[in-house]
């Protein structure tokens, strides 16, 4: 069973920083993407980064050039560094992974539980 687990959430002041992980584990053969959305109290859920098997990365006009998207493949694991936070970035934030699992072979995205990120002076 393929789980996802996010941590490194957290209270930080304005202009701090964060670093996000998020670590798969499971009958996992491959994983194609991940991304880290985001949602705030009263808003809709929203993509913020997102990086490819082959390393290619997007993100919102909102984290552009604050926010960093990495992968580590040996170790399922990626990671959202966080810098200049803003009251705004303040959200529950989650991972998900476009992922192959085996026994039984399926493809699938998969979402982890949320880490609270809380922006505040």
């Amino acid at each position: 069973q393929v789980q996802l687990v996010e941590s490194g959430g957290g209270l930080v002041q304005p202009g701090g920083s964060l670093r996000l992980s998020c670590a798969a584990s499971g009958n996992i053969f491959a994983i194609y993407s991940w991304g880290w959305y985001r949602q705030a109290p009263g808003r809709q859920r929203e993509l913020v980064a997102s990086v490819t098997d082959d390393g290619i990365d997007n993100y919102s006009d909102s984290v552009k050039g604050r926010f960093t998207i990495s992968r580590r493949n040996a170790k399922n694991t990626v990671y959202l560094r966080m810098n200049s936070l803003k009251p705004d970035d303040t959200a529950v934030y989650y991972c998900t992974a476009d992922l192959l699992q085996y026994n039984p072979a399926s493809r699938g995205n998969y979402w982890g539980q949320g880490t609270q990120v809380t922006v505040s002076s």
